[in-house]
Order: structure tokens, then C-alpha cells, then sequence
């Protein structure tokens, strides 16, 4: 592959890795597989990969081999990452990347090896993460997101867990969905125009439930690339300004994910309801059906977009970091006594609505957004999630606000947003501290896990 001078192929990509069981553990690569691919014919030029010894073979733990099969006895007379740094410096560097879930994961794990080793890392020419394209254009038609459900949905076969077979299995997803979406794309300029639906009925388990749809307004391209060209893979916007579009998360998808629209600032509480003035009857959830991308849940109420604001909900559990991403960023939030009747009343129904839609495959777990612990059925509590910029990971989006009794909330209080304070921040969200919160409410569907989250978009904390 390093023979090839021309730069403008695609490299498909995969990493396989120790999969850490304890918070701040890192990662060590065990495997790298890659795929040489002619962007005109979609042919494979040349493929490359390797087994590579930890440095610690102790990080190989049985989680770490019930997920990819790789044992220490496997690697141990295979090179380490340093020896073939240049091999994959060569492979990578100057070309577009792809794969499924590399900005967040194997992006990450590469620059972290190289640095390991002081040496710098590849920089692509462009990058076309599948997760992410995808999760946007072919929507969740096929399931749930992940590499083997699209797989199976084309019968392509199972995924191995391993990296030469997993990019092939990648790049035969794409062409499949790209196959597709080209068909649907011509049927529709047939057709010459969008049907529209006033209604549809969804069938759940013998339950009929009617859901409102609108039409999607225009989908932005996918793909970053330095020079865009006409394609199968025409390139557009940037993927990582294109995550604060899509991918709740997906979270992605890939573990618990926080991705949100990005937002800078929330002065207008006026978008937000108190639950005294919530009609149990008025909420509803719409559906915006995407021929090329994944429908748009929304929670209603009376037309607008649920958005809620409490006033003097009790800290229970201070500030969670507990939960990390794949950069090794934590998820924060932080649970709060839901002590209003009409709050819980409101969620619930919300909860009610939403899982006949969402959970209507029966394959996932509706987790319900009140928690009502036995032996504490009468201390309901809520979690509420400081969502992350998708393009800096290193900053939450709350406007987090701090009062003690005598102040008055101005800019000149507005709390640091940068993840370098949390353990300063932390110490505002104590247990008994009362806060007023502006959040919203947005779905999410991770790994058979499905429920609301709320999503914290203004926090004022007032000191006891």
C-alpha cells in the first residue's frame, strides 16, 4: 500500500482494542485492519493489517476478549504499536478516512497510540464516519445502528469483531445503503414530488397508536473532504461540524451518547412551561418521516416542542462523572427529588405516549424517566443531563448559574464550561442545594436501552 503514490483513495479502517473496567484505565490497540479503496470504481486496491502487542498484556481482560476474541497468548510474539507506527502512518496519512464510529473512537485511539510514543499522528485528507452518514441518510430502517444489525438487515452475514473483516463488512454496508437511497432518490424524482402524510397508524402489539407527520426540511451533506468532487462520495460539510446535527448519541449511538444541537445561549424562558400549566391531553408526539435519513421524534405540547421549567428541585446526588465517552470525556448529570406530583404526573404520560412508538419493535427496554426505587416509592427522582458540544468535547452547553440567597442571577455569575472546572463546578450541585431547571425532552434508543432523557439547558443553583 505504501507503493500507491496517488493520495485520493479511501482508507476503510478498524481498530481493535482492550475494551478498560474501570474509569481512567486506557485503551491498548490489538489490532489494526485496513482497506485501500478506488473512490470511481469502488474496487479494493489493496488491504493491510496486523495484530499488535499491548505493551501491557495485563489489559487484555476476559471482557476485553468476549469482545473481539483477541487472547494475550494471541499478540504476544506480534509486533508492538511503535514497530508498525510507520506502516500505518503510510497507509493513513494524507488520505480520506473511513469507518463506523471512528471520530469518536478509533480517531481517538490512534492519536492517543502515537502519543504514546511521541510521535506525531496521520491527518486525513478528509474523514466519512459510516456511523454517523449512515445513522442520517439511511436512518434506523434497519434497526438500531450498529455494524451487525445493519448487516444482518442485508444479509451480509456476522460481524467478527475483527479488523480486516469488519472494514470489508463496513464497505459492504455502505454500498448496500448507498444502493438504496440512489433507488428511493430515483423513484422520487419519478414522482416529482414528496407524499405527504397528515397521519399514519403504527400497530403495537395489537395497540393502535395515530401519529402526527410533517414533512423534513432539506438534508445537509455528510461528508468532509478537501476537495469535493461529484461521486458516490461526494463530499460536503465537515463530519464533525455535521454531528451537532444528528446522533443524539447515538449516541452515538456508541455508548450512552450526549450529542445535542448546539446551542450558546438559553435568556429566553419563555420557550420553557411550568408543570402547573401542562394539559395531560395536549401532549403529543410528531414524527417528521426522512426519505434519506432517520425519522425526528418530537414531544409535543399544544404544538411546541416540550420544554420544561421547575423551580426548587432538591439535589440528591451531586454532580456524575462516573460515565465516560469513547474519548474518555465524562457524561455528566446529576439527580434531583422530582417531589412535584404534576411533574412526575407529566413525565410519566410523556413516558406513556413515547414507548408506543419507539419500543414498537418489542426488542427494547423502555427505561422510565422517573425512578421510583423500592422502599422509596414515595421519593421519586429525575436525572438531568449536561449535553457536550459535538466539536469540542471538552465543554458542556448548560448555562449553569450560581446564586446564594441574597444575589440575583447576572451574566458575571455564569459558571465555566469547561470540563477542566467539573471537579470545581462539582462543588456547587451538593445534596439539599435547590435549583431551578430549564430542560428538555429528547428520546434516545442505545444498545436495547430506550427512553427520555432530560436534557438541562439552563441551571440555577442557589446555595442553602
Amino acid at each position: 500500500m505504501g507503493s500507491l503514490v496517488d493520495r485520493s483513495e479511501i482508507v476503510f479502517f478498524d481498530l481493535e482494542t482492550t475494551i478498560p473496567t474501570r474509569t481512567g484505565q486506557p485503551y491498548a490497540i490489538l489490532e489494526f485492519g485496513s482497506i485501500l479503496i478506488c473512490p470511481k470504481k469502488l474496487t479494493e486496491l489493496d488491504s493491510y493489517d496486523t495484530l499488535v502487542r499491548p505493551l501491557d498484556l495485563s489489559l487484555i481482560t476476559p471482557s476485553s476478549v468476549n469482545a473481539n476474541g483477541i487472547t494475550a497468548n494471541d499478540v504476544v510474539s506480534c509486533p508492538t504499536f511503535a514497530e508498525i507506527a510507520d506502516k500505518v502512518y503510510d497507509v493513513l496519512h494524507g488520505r480520506i478516512w473511513a469507518g463506523h464510529n471512528i471520530l469518536r473512537f478509533d480517531c481517538v485511539r490512534l492519536k492517543e497510540a502515537y502519543e504514546q510514543i511521541n510521535r506525531p499522528p496521520p491527518v486525513p485528507k478528509g474523514t466519512i464516519d459510516t456511523l454517523v452518514l449512515l445513522t442520517q441518510r439511511f436512518g434506523r430502517r434497519a434497526g438500531n445502528m450498529k455494524m451487525a444489525t445493519i448487516a444482518a438487515h442485508f444479509g451480509l452475514g456476522q460481524q467478527s469483531h475483527r479488523s480486516l473483516d469488519d472494514v470489508r463488512l463496513n464497505f459492504e454496508v455502505v454500498k448496500c445503503c448507498a444502493t438504496v437511497l440512489f433507488l428511493e432518490s430515483s423513484q422520487q424524482n419519478t414522482e416529482n414530488n414528496l407524499p405527504l402524510f397528515n397521519a399514519s397508524t403504527i400497530n403495537n402489539n395489537n395497540r393502535n397508536l395515530t401519529i402526527n407527520h410533517t414533512l423534513p426540511p432539506n438534508l445537509p451533506n455528510q461528508v468532509e473532504s478537501v476537495n469535493p468532487r461529484p461521486g458516490p462520495f461526494q463530499t460536503g460539510p465537515s463530519a464533525d461540524q455535521m454531528e451537532t446535527e444528528t446522533l443524539q448519541s447515538n449516541e452515538a449511538m456508541m455508548q450512552e451518547s450526549s450529542t445535542t444541537t448546539l446551542s450558546t445561549a438559553y435568556s429566553n424562558n419563555n420557550e420553557f412551561i411550568h408543570p402547573d400549566s401542562v394539559s395531560l391531553a395536549s401532549i403529543t408526539v410528531t414524527v417528521a418521516p426522512f426519505i434519506n435519513g432517520p425519522n425526528k421524534i418530537r414531544i409535543l405540547h399544544r404544538d411546541t416542542p416540550m420544554q420544561i421549567h421547575c423551580v426548587g428541585l432538591k439535589i440528591r446526588f451531586d454532580l456524575s462523572t462516573q460515565f465516560v465517552d469513547l474519548a474518555g470525556n465524562p457524561h455528566l448529570s446529576f439527580v434531583v427529588d422530582a417531589s412535584s406530583s404534576n411533574l412526575c404526573h407529566i413525565l410519566d404520560a410523556c413516558d406513556d405516549i413515547s414507548k408506543r412508538f419507539v419500543d414498537s419493535d418489542g426488542n427494547s427496554q423502555w427505561r422510565p424517566v422517573v425512578t421510583r426505587n423500592p422502599g422509596f416509592v414515595n421519593s421519586p427522582t429525575i436525572r438531568l443531563h449536561l449535553p457536550t458540544m459535538a466539536e469540542d468535547n471538552t465543554r458542556w452547553i448548560t448555562e449553569i448559574y450560581y446564586m446564594n440567597s441574597s444575589s440575583v442571577p447576572c451574566s458575571e455569575q455564569l459558571v465555566s464550561n469547561r470540563y477542566a472546572d467539573v471537579v470545581q463546578v462539582n462543588s456547587l450541585f451538593r445534596p439539599g442545594y435547590l435549583v431551578d431547571a430549564y430542560f428538555s425532552l429528547e428520546l434516545y434508543n442505545y444498545q436495547q436501552n430506550v427512553g427520555i432523557r432530560l436534557v438541562a439547558k439552563k441551571l440555577i443553583i442557589h446555595s442553602c
